[in-house]
């Protein structure tokens, strides 16, 4: 697993050190320790490909001014059978060096030679993650929020699973517990105003939505009125137990129409069936850390997270301006809260032996983030070993307005209404071009426009074009051939050194992206290579040119064809050929 950014800065260190040991051994510098350094991309090219403040660092053990330290330095460096054409100093006393023909060569040599495994790091080897994302109410329809949530999530597991993380996806169904009664609820009540009109009254904070309706209607149709005289709990049963599937179903059939899948449908049900969730709160009571009030088993969650934010250092003050409150487990009813739930299937998380959770939720659950830590930590689990992604809400624009309803239902937009009217390439895409934390405007008018406004039709365009490269020189009997170390070195034109300098530097991009949880990265690495693609085609000729630069240009193209196309399909998304 080829990371040639990274060789470079390991050899750039060498180099540096093996020059100062010279300069400590002919007396010229003290023998004093050298502090830690690292080298960096500097922000203008215009100061090398690669630079390092090691002089800086040292003036103080060695005693001098930083410049004169650079300038010693540089009179010692062997450049000989390095990545390096040459190194100065500049300012202050940077160092600075410049890649040779020779490292740019290695660099198309290498992505040719890795192809759709280009890219690939260890950085996960031995680690296994278990995603969780979507995990939407199964007692109505997916949102727009769920569209972003499952663009993140699936594109955040390939970028795992590119860096060597073994990945796992799943979808936490919440078929148990408050919400589905109230499902039940709402459903008896719109099946009664049914056969019996407005004389049956609609739960206060029951579900409002059509798609209520349209169930218990859809029930009476095929059953008629054979619920009507049954017991409450009996009619409730049956209407849930005929309208829940089918929603599962739809939320299923959604996630596949937008090209997710997942390992694991993990239902909230199961928990509560197999006893998990009574025997967490009678772990948590045994740990001394329940207690009863009103009726109800209440969880030390201020005690529990006092404790941990005092051990991280915080201070008292800190802790007191949280406003932490306890939380309820066992409701007066008898029945557990979501909470309760939640902890019972974090646990069973980590029982199936996954390293990482990674949780992808909306930024209205920020406040639940801590707790859950902390209950991770007070059932005797790492709760740093849970990660919560949180995903600002989407707003829909269309014509520069925002839209809520869709015309032609003429109801709230639901996901399978916007895979209806947006190609899945385009939702995936543009919904992985913000960061998680940002609120983000999803454009319907640039989703569906087939021009280069709309990143995912500009990135396969350039796929598309460099496609057309080839079909075209085959016409004429022109065909790409593996290239000379010679020729591979006549790539010296600026716009080609951008260009394989942002190739060298998509394994550093997937380790970014894989730390940090942030797919976005990716995507805006590959928008970004298409348009040093295009801007390298607009500058240098491929047809017509020298026979060895002409092969050498088509292995430059070959190489930006074959990471497009590693991009798009990572993120499961079509990659064409013509357009």
């Amino acid at each position: 697993m080829t990371n040639l950014i990274s060789d470079a800065f390991i050899q750039a260190k060498e180099l540096v050190m093996k020059a100062m040991g010279e300069l400590v051994a002919d007396g010229t510098f003290p023998a004093e320790p050298v502090p830690a350094f690292n080298p960096e991309i500097p922000a203008d090219s215009k100061n090398g490909d690669v630079s390092t403040n090691a002089a800086m660092v040292c003036a103080r053990p060695f005693r001098n001014n930083p410049r004169k330290i650079a300038e010693a330095i540089v009179s010692k460096i062997d450049l000989n059978g390095s990545y390096f054409a040459r190194c100065e100093v500049a300012g202050p006393g940077f160092i600075n060096f410049f890649y040779s023909s020779e490292w740019y060569a290695t660099v198309v040599a290498t992505v040719l030679e890795q192809k759709e495994k280009y890219g690939e790091t260890d950085l996960g080897t031995g680690k296994s993650v278990l995603v969780e994302f979507v995990s939407a109410n199964p007692t109505g329809p997916m949102h727009i929020g769920n569209a972003r949530g499952g663009a993140l999530g699936d594109s955040l597991s390939s970028v795992l699973q590119f860096a060597g993380y073994d990945v796992e996806r799943e979808f936490y169904v919440n078929d148990a517990g408050n919400q589905i009664e109230k499902f039940g609820c709402s459903l008896e009540a719109r099946y009664l105003q049914i056969f019996k009109g407005d004389e049956i009254e609609f739960p206060e904070d029951g579900y409002q939505g059509e798609d209520i309706k349209d169930l218990a209607k859809e029930y009476a149709d095929l059953n008629g009125d054979s619920l009507v005289n049954v017991s409450a709990e009996e009619r409730k049963k049956a209407l849930v137990d005929y309208a829940l599937p089918k929603n599962i179903k739809k939320m299923q059939a959604d996630m596949e129409k937008y090209k997710i899948f997942y390992d694991k449908w993990f239902f909230e049900s199961e928990l509560h069936k197999s006893g998990a969730v009574k025997a967490v709160v009678d772990l948590l009571t045994k740990k001394g850390l329940t207690y009863e009030k009103d009726g109800a088993v209440w969880y030390k969650n201020k005690e529990v997270l006092t404790q941990k934010l005092l051990k991280e250092g915080k201070s008292q003050k800190y802790i007191d301006n949280l406003e932490l409150k306890d939380d309820v487990l066992i409701r007066q009813n008898g029945n557990p809260t979501y909470f309760t739930a939640d902890i019972a299937y974090h646990k069973n998380k980590f029982d199936r032996g996954f390293t990482t959770l990674i949780d992808v939720w909306g930024a209205d659950h920020h406040g639940h983030v801590m707790r859950m830590k902390g209950a991770m930590d007070a059932i005797g689990y790492d709760g740093d070993k849970l990660n919560v992604v949180l995903m600002q809400l989407v707003k829909l624009v269309k014509d520069g307005e925002l839209v809520r309803m869709s015309k032609r239902t003429g109801k709230a937009i639901q996901l399978g209404d916007l895979l209806d009217e947006v190609p899945v390439d385009s939702a995936r895409f543009l919904f992985n071009t913000k960061e998680a934390n940002t609120q983000m405007d999803f454009d319907l008018d640039l989703a569906v426009s087939q021009d280069n406004q709309n990143p995912v039709y500009y990135v396969q365009y350039a796929h598309a074009r460099i496609c057309s490269i080839f079909k075209s020189l085959a016409k004429e009997g022109i065909s790409p051939r593996e290239c000379t170390d010679a020729e591979l070195a006549l790539l010296t034109a600026p716009e080609e050194k951008e260009l394989i300098n942002h190739l060298a530097s998509y394994t550093n991009e997937i380790i970014s992206a894989a730390k940090d949880y942030d797919p976005t990265k990716v995507t805006r690495y590959v928008t970004q290579l298409a348009t040093l693609f295009h801007k390298f085609y607009n500058a240098c000729r491929v047809k017509g040119e020298e026979e060895g630069l002409m092969q050498a240009r088509l292995a430059l193209c070959n190489c930006v064809r074959a990471v497009i196309k590693n991009v798009l399909t990572m993120f499961n998304i079509s990659c064409p050929e013509s357009m």
